[in-house]
């Protein structure tokens, strides 16, 4: 309609069932608001006042066509409602299996990270027929991370993860927009998914190796250093993190460190000095660097220090990849949306001992941050790491 698209483009496997929906949803307003509408335009032209229009035996009720108006649009309502409810589910719960890109957004671009090394910003390349579990976080404000094409949306918060997925259907460049407004520069805030067959995107992979010069973020205080020739995954890299800031003193893979060892934490059960159990998920490894006395792991005293605003977020998603690399007690089911992000609120254990997988992470991130710590806390308290 004057060369105007009514709905974006449709390259994902929950688009078309986001668009049925959103059809149904408008017919079903329509069958109701257009008859509605005109019942009223016309009853207000026949009982108009000075009409002729028979007034003197006004209906006192008609049972069967009320129970039919009432039952009818309760039916319809509830087949919507659970409609709705099933695709919702489908879209917030991350497949287990796919490959991960960690997004981080700040004022005013989008970076990306592949665990296998690369980075972009502002541009994000992804085969096509295969899911992509993002993992989000924000370094300043709350940004909304909006493919129209994909039908996705999901709010990026600062000082914890959310996740979002899809698999794109067709090969193709499609819009990116933060959908929350978030400063100035909102506006500018854009990029672009390109959608490669999977030979394509084999192919960029391969000529977008990351030859990383540090391991650790350039906007850190940090002064520890390991220079590396070599192109490296984001695992590896936070391996170099974690090995250079001791966490590995307490954390030994044997278990008989300070803390404990983090070998197959991931997607396990915690359990807590309190007597919980936790899952330890990507936002519970993150807590656990940051606020390692939030939550104690059982066995374990609270000794490993806070690393909040000591380490940057490149450094804690290389260090969440590197102890997911570790290995996972059970198979690791998909986060989820919620804010929490089913995470315990301190580190796993109390500190470097403590926080068991993520106390470790705490530690080394925090020891990296902070020379001062990082030698002596950050071994301890990296255990996590």
């Amino acid at each position: 309609m004057l060369g105007l698209p009514i709905m974006p483009d449709s390259a994902s496997t929950m688009s078309g069932r986001v668009d049925t929906l959103f059809g149904v949803l408008v017919l079903l307003a329509l069958l109701f608001a257009v008859p509605v509408a005109g019942l009223i335009v016309y009853f207000a032209v026949k009982y108009r006042r000075g009409s002729n229009a028979d007034r003197s035996n006004p209906p006192e009720g008609n049972t069967m066509l009320e129970t039919t108006w009432i039952v009818i649009p309760f039916l319809l309502s509830m087949g919507v409602f659970g409609w709705g409810a099933r695709l919702y589910f489908d879209i917030y719960t991350v497949p287990k299996d796919g490959m991960d890109i960690y997004v981080l957004g700040r004022q005013w671009m989008w970076e990306f990270k592949y665990p296998t090394g690369q980075r972009e910003l502002n541009v994000l390349h992804v085969p096509v027929g295969r899911n992509v579990r993002l993992t989000l976080i924000s370094e300043d404000v709350i940004h909304s991370f909006y493919v129209p094409a994909f039908r996705i949306k999901r709010d990026v918060l600062p000082g914890r993860y959310t996740t979002a997925w899809f698999q794109a259907t067709k090969a193709g460049t499609y819009h990116l927009f933060c959908a929350e407004y978030c400063g100035t520069e909102h506006s500018g805030m854009i990029g672009s998914v390109v959608v490669l067959d999977p030979k394509d995107y084999q192919t960029w992979l391969d000529q977008n190796r990351m030859n990383a010069a540090s391991v650790i973020a350039e906007n850190t205080s940090s002064s520890v250093q390991a220079p590396i020739t070599t192109t490296v995954t984001m695992a590896q890299a936070g391996a170099q993190i974690f090995q250079h800031l001791g966490c590995y003193v307490c954390h030994r893979p044997d278990g008989k460190g300070a803390g404990p060892s983090l070998v197959g934490v991931y997607g396990s059960q915690v359990k807590l000095a309190n007597g919980q159990s936790v899952l330890a998920d990507t936002n519970y490894i993150r807590d656990s660097i940051i606020t390692p006395n939030a939550q104690i792991v059982a066995g374990y005293p609270p000794i490993m220090p806070t690393y909040a605003e000591q380490i940057s977020e490149d450094e804690l998603l290389k260090l969440v990849e590197h102890i997911k690399s570790l290995g996972s007690g059970t198979e690791a089911p998909p986060e989820s949306n919620n804010p929490t992000g089913g995470m315990p609120e301190g580190g796993g254990s109390s500190g470097n001992q403590g926080s068991g997988a993520d106390s470790g992470a705490q530690g080394s991130t925090n020891s990296g941050g902070n020379s001062s710590q990082g030698g002596n806390s950050g071994t301890q308290g990296s255990g996590g790491q």
